[in-house]
């Protein structure tokens, strides 16, 4: 392609009269497309800075299709309404319109307004352009999303088989590639906040919508992560107002609802609402005041740590004790207390097994006595003290118990005394 130079003083072919360089901005003159188109080239080939190329585009634009144009009542020289063709004629021209425009968009960053881009994109969806130059929009609207505005973000759908009036997907999409950007680092976190408020708004305004499903909203509201948004007032709103425009939600999803709320971030005036809510479900009031009453703990405890008894610490002198408040003095003292009651239980477990001990002391003592004597009791009654324990005093252990020594002496007499019944009837 060739390279055009633009001298200070240009004639345009339907302008007789010559303008300087500054009058490009006041008036858009040129009829044909492709001389535009070559005219950009050659701005592009001096080195002209891209956020001026990109002026003169959007402000070409604007002249020659109102729909790009800030201003509705704007309208230009010559524009496609006012052309004579048919309605499909101008809807081709206007398609061919966009895709060149598109293509001549200066490739870096930031050379455009997010809110003109924006509006080509939904001048774009409404031509039904081919789809690689829809992307291309998307992708460039993602980086400078945090610059839009609720109003253009507003894009109705052009599509017949949706049935919400805005384009609900295609916001999701733009947040979605906006959110990949902010976990690569290529967007500060001032910018995510600002999406954030962005989108509990836009959340608002389709929550309107009585054919909005309910799967939609959760997923657009949960692109986000939990520390994009600082506080979840906008958010809330957004639920509420779909509820309110949707009353036949069941009791399940309106708990489904509750979950992407964050009842800490709910400022005092937006707890108070929702307290009173009939619309939420018990478990998310009972989480709301739950909440306030946890804020409002901990204002007492800071508004108590200040009531005088400190004193700024002066130069490099060591900081002096602080006195306690009366909630840390309590707390102290439940943990004293807790730690009397655990040593009185292990005191009480160690004299048990104290006692037990000596119980088995003294058994033993007294089976080896016996032993001495020459008395050795039954089978049963040989067993050792321990495995008698184990056995859970059983019958045997009860009898060797009850046997006395002078009932064992009788008994072991009259064994060697009495000759044995059996051996006379053997000889």
């Amino acid at each position: 392609m060739k390279n055009i130079s633009l001298p200070e003083s240009v004639t345009f072919p339907g302008k007789p009269t010559p303008f300087g360089a500054e009058c490009w901005f006041a008036d858009a003159c040129i009829l044909d497309m492709d001389y535009f188109v070559k005219t950009i080239a050659g701005i592009k080939a001096k080195g002209v800075r891209p956020d001026l190329i990109g002026s003169i585009i959007a402000h070409y634009a604007s002249k020659w299709l109102p729909d790009l144009s800030n201003d509705d009542m704007q309208r230009g020289l010559t524009n496609f309404e006012e052309s004579p063709d048919s309605v499909t004629a101008s809807w081709i021209k206007k398609r061919f319109f966009v895709e060149t425009l598109v293509g001549i968009l200066p490739p870096e960053k930031d050379s455009l307004p997010c809110n003109f881009l924006l509006r080509l994109l939904r001048t774009a969806n409404m031509v039904n352009a081919e789809p690689s130059y829809r992307e291309e929009l998307e992708k460039r609207i993602s980086w400078q999303l945090d610059q839009a505005s609720l109003k253009e973000l507003l894009i109705p759908s052009f599509s017949h088989t949706c049935g919400t009036l805005l384009d609900v997907e295609l916001v999701s999409r733009l947040v979605k590639k906006f959110v990949h950007l902010d976990t690569e680092g290529a967007k500060s976190g001032a910018a995510l906040v600002k999406v954030a408020k962005l989108v509990d708004c836009y959340l608002a305004e389709a929550a309107m919508d009585s054919n909005l499903s309910l799967s939609e909203f959760v997923s657009l509201a949960a692109v986000l992560p939990s520390h994009a948004r600082a506080a979840d007032d906008g958010l809330y709103r957004a639920i509420d107002t779909y509820l309110k425009a949707h009353p036949g939600v069941s009791k399940q999803e309106r708990k489904s609802l509750c979950r992407l709320l964050d009842s800490r971030k709910l400022s005092p005036e937006a707890s108070l609402h929702a307290a009173q809510n009939e619309r939420l479900p018990v478990r998310a009031v009972i989480q709301v005041l739950f909440s306030e009453q946890t804020k409002l703990n901990k204002q007492l405890d800071w508004s108590g740590s200040f009531n005088g008894t400190r004193s700024p610490n002066i130069g490099l002198d060591p900081p002096a004790a602080r006195c306690l408040s009366k909630r840390e003095v309590n707390a102290q003292q439940m943990e004293i207390r807790k730690l009397r009651e655990d040593v009185l239980r292990l005191q009480s477990q160690c004299n048990t097994m104290q006692m037990q001990i000596e119980k088995l002391v003294e058994k033993k003592k007294g089976f080896f006595r016996w032993k001495k004597l020459g008395i050795m009791p039954s089978v049963k009654g040989t067993l050792s003290v321990v495995e008698r324990i184990e056995e859970g005093d059983r019958e045997g252990d009860a009898t060797f118990g009850r046997q006395t020594p002078m009932e064992m002496k009788t008994k072991l007499v009259r064994g060697r005394n009495t000759p044995n019944k059996w051996r006379k009837s053997m000889s």
